[in-house]
């Protein structure tokens, strides 16, 4: 199921990211990625949560989200090309070798 769609590795790789997260009941999540486990449980900081119908929004300091409530992620790109990029590299500590865009 869900695990093909999305790898565990990059929920790993997206920690300390922003991401979107929309749960099966239309409400959405826009927070940093704190930590995940292997059943795609979600824990969130600097959370803005936007109502199904697009006109409440709630900010939260934290939330926890079941993975089994979960409908669609979105990891940013630089995430994505984290977890492509050769595992090898990282090992060695390159990880930041000759990419990257300034934070901030």
């Amino acid at each position: 199921g869900l695990e093909k769609m999305l790898p565990l590795s990059l929920l790993r790789a997206g920690k300390d990211n922003p991401m979107l997260v929309e749960l099966k009941n239309g409400e959405t999540y826009n927070g940093i990625l704190v930590n995940c486990d292997i059943w795609m449980n979600l824990s969130l900081r600097d959370v803005v949560c936007t109502s199904r119908d697009g006109d409440k929004f709630w900010k939260i300091p934290e939330c926890y989200i079941r993975g089994n409530n979960i409908k669609y992620l979105r990891v940013p790109d630089e995430v994505i090309d984290k977890v492509q990029e050769d595992p090898a590299k990282k090992e060695r500590g390159e990880k930041f070798a000759g990419r990257g865009r300034g934070r901030g």
